[in-house]
């Protein structure tokens, strides 16, 4: 179970810092992860949407379809935190950027 958690931790870490760059793939990926439970990472969808909704704003079309998979199962709260999670994540990366 070890050897699992540390493998979703190296996931998770490699595909954010390509998402801090702003890569669309790094996003989708992401969102994967916390939509499936992907390499023993646990699944949480206000973070999968998050994910995908990054995604699919940079035009991702499977994470369009994904974001809409995902939203099917979460409550109106759940899309707004992961809505407001996600205009977070540009704020502080343009931050970083500047």
């Amino acid at each position: 179970m070890g050897s699992s958690l540390k493998s979703a931790q190296f996931l998770i870490e490699s595909r954010m810092r390509d998402a801090m760059r702003g890569d669309p793939d790094a996003y989708y990926e992401l969102g994967v992860v916390y939509s499936t439970g992907t390499s023993g990472a646990d699944i949480d969808l206000v973070e999968a949407h998050k994910w995908f909704n990054l995604a699919a704003v940079r035009g991702h079309e499977a994470a369009q379809y994904c974001r809409a998979e995902v939203a099917d199962e979460m409550t109106a709260r759940e899309i707004a935190t992961a809505q407001a999670a996600a205009r977070a994540f540009l704020n502080e990366t343009s931050r970083r950027a500047a």
